[in-house]
């Protein structure tokens, strides 16, 4: 069974998924870092983000691999070509030069099979920004989690303090969150929209333990 969560940046799509994931014995498939990764390894190798060939044939040749641990939903590292890149794709810097990778037409056909495969051979919480559109339009539950930009912004500022890395002033953070969604919702590929048959949630005023078992008890009325 897929469960698809999707949402704008700074939504809390990828907190919800974990714990909607633990509590229903699921896994999580991190979509957003497969692209992270191939956008890590575009930075890395120095190649132009709107090279399209180039970006094109790293998501192609470059194997993308998650490490696992037994009763744990999330996986606890991800690699790309063998290097692991589990901190590397959580910085400012591939924050920015995720969007216009993944709207690579190129780069989301190779990665989105690569999903699908994945996803079906299980019990998958999966987030992003075209799950329930595109990647596993066929979901028996799909979700478009969203909260106000400034509720999304406090939230990031809150995330890079803790793990020590991105940025922490505010008004940089809210410019990056409008902009970005500005980029995913007009895209020509797979642009960030809610399916037809989403049920959408305001995270703005709720906990995550309400937007959880909001969640859960959807899935499990549907299963």
């Amino acid at each position: 069974m897929i469960v698809a969560i999707d949402g704008p940046s700074g939504a809390g799509k990828s907190s919800v998924s974990v714990e909607v994931a633990r509590e229903l014995g699921f896994a999580c498939l991190d979509t957003g870092a497969m692209y992270r990764s191939v956008a890590w390894q575009a930075v890395h190798d120095g190649i132009a983000l709107d090279d399209a060939q180039r970006l094109g044939e790293i998501a192609r040749t470059y194997e993308i691999a998650f490490a696992h641990e037994p009763g744990n939903p999330k996986p606890v590292g991800v690699s790309i070509g063998g290097v692991d890149v589990t901190q590397a794709i959580r910085t400012a810097e591939i924050d920015r030069a995720v969007s216009p990778v993944s709207a690579e037409p190129s780069v989301r056909e190779a990665l989105v099979a690569q999903q699908q495969r994945i996803g079906r051979s299980g019990d998958y919480v999966v987030e992003g920004r075209d799950i329930g559109t595109v990647v596993f339009p066929e979901a028996p539950v799909k979700v478009f989690l969203t909260a106000s930009n400034e509720a999304r912004a406090q939230r990031r500022v809150l995330q890079n303090e803790q793990r020590g890395v991105g940025s922490t002033d505010f008004e940089e953070v809210l410019a990056d969150i409008i902009r970005r969604d500005e980029y995913d919702s007009s895209r020509a590929a797979s642009p960030l929209r809610p399916a037809d048959d989403a049920v959408h949630i305001d995270s703005s005023d709720m906990t995550i333990e309400e937007v959880i078992a909001q969640i859960c008890d959807l899935v499990r009325e549907r299963s």
